[in-house]
């Protein structure tokens, strides 16, 4: 016989990175939640992606995107 738990267990996405694509090398993040994110950060883009030390949020330049934009 087969018995239910009575509350259901949680299964937390573990491992779930935010992935956001870029047209620059030059971004900021703030965590993206308002007053609950996180102080803003300037980023680089060295290679083709980058992570954002506060949140883990990876940034992804997207192909062809030129290397001076604004500033």
């Amino acid at each position: 016989m087969l018995i239910q738990p009575t509350t259901p267990t949680p299964r937390p996405r573990l491992g779930h990175v935010e992935t956001i694509v870029v047209d620059t090398r030059k971004i900021a993040c703030d965590g993206g939640l308002g007053a609950l994110g996180h102080p803003r950060v300037f980023l680089k883009i060295g290679g083709h992606q980058t992570v954002c030390p506060y949140c883990s949020r990876l940034f992804v330049l997207q192909p062809g995107a030129s290397d001076a934009h604004g500033h």
